[in-house]
């Protein structure tokens, strides 16, 4: 098995390995990876000008199993200023998620930049903290978490640092933005309150507004998660590189107990 998420294989394929699998079904990925990965492929589509992602959405068609996926990128909306670019991730021809990406060109903002927000304790600053014993998958382990404020294990908000212990694809240095995705996924995780044995709180998709591109290996997630009264909640997190905020995610809920059955 690669020491990576993903081994590749030549012509936009790669086979996930087992540090892809998250908590939620055997032989499923955690959609960190995943979201990563489609990232990686919006950011290998050439660009006109200078440009940077501004919104990226990851829509969750169905599970990725921990097997080999197939990759295509691709222009939906050309234009000077403003581009709409999808990439998508098929598993034996069916395809599990898509992502959406606004690319907009750039211009030199720096004299009317505002101030992003405050900054949270460093990861240095920060304790080592994982997720409770009866959550399991390779991702969970994948990944070097720090606290600086509530806990991992423990219920309700929380701000984290993570940090990959191994690459998104073997034989690459992961970009900042392919770090982010790797991470952003877990606001749900990061903040729940309620036990994983006896709950799902899924997410269908996952939205990220960036001002800037992060850098750096660790990415800080500031993360909260509501539900309503009917089975739908959201986590919402404030995103952080070393030097502060560089956007926010959203991921909108399934919340349901477990015995009520899945999709």
């Amino acid at each position: 098995m690669a020491d990576a998420f993903y081994a590749p294989l030549g012509e936009e394929r790669y086979a996930a390995t087992e540090h892809t699998s998250g908590p939620w079904a055997p032989g499923a990925q955690h959609f960190g990876p995943p979201s990563a990965l489609l990232v990686r492929g919006l950011e290998r589509i050439e660009a006109p000008h200078p440009s940077l992602l501004a919104r990226v959405t990851v829509e969750i068609l169905g599970p990725a199993p921990v097997a080999e996926l197939d990759q295509r990128s691709w222009v939906e909306r050309p234009g000077r200023s403003v581009e709409l670019l999808q990439s998508e991730l098929s598993a034996a021809g069916r395809v599990v998620a898509r992502a959406s990406a606004w690319r907009l060109a750039t211009t030199d903002t720096e004299s009317v930049a505002t101030d992003a927000g405050p900054l949270l304790p460093s990861a240095e600053a920060g304790t080592e903290t994982a997720f409770p014993d009866d959550w399991s998958g390779g991702y969970l382990q994948a990944i070097e978490w720090r606290a600086v404020r509530g806990g991992i294990s423990a219920p309700g908000p929380a701000a984290v640092w993570g940090r990959q212990r191994i690459p998104l694809v073997d034989g690459e240095e992961p970009t900042g933005l392919q770090r982010l995705f790797a991470i952003a996924d877990s606001g749900n995780g990061v903040s729940h309150f309620l036990p994983a044995r006896d709950w799902w709180f899924i997410n269908s998709e996952l939205t990220v507004h960036l001002r800037r591109e992060p850098e750096g290996e660790w990415v800080g997630l500031d993360a909260v998660t509501l539900v309503g009264p009917h089975g739908i909640g959201t986590a919402t997190s404030t995103l952080h590189d070393g030097s502060g905020p560089v956007g926010t995610g959203a991921q909108a809920l399934l919340v349901r107990p477990r015995q009520a059955g899945g999709e």
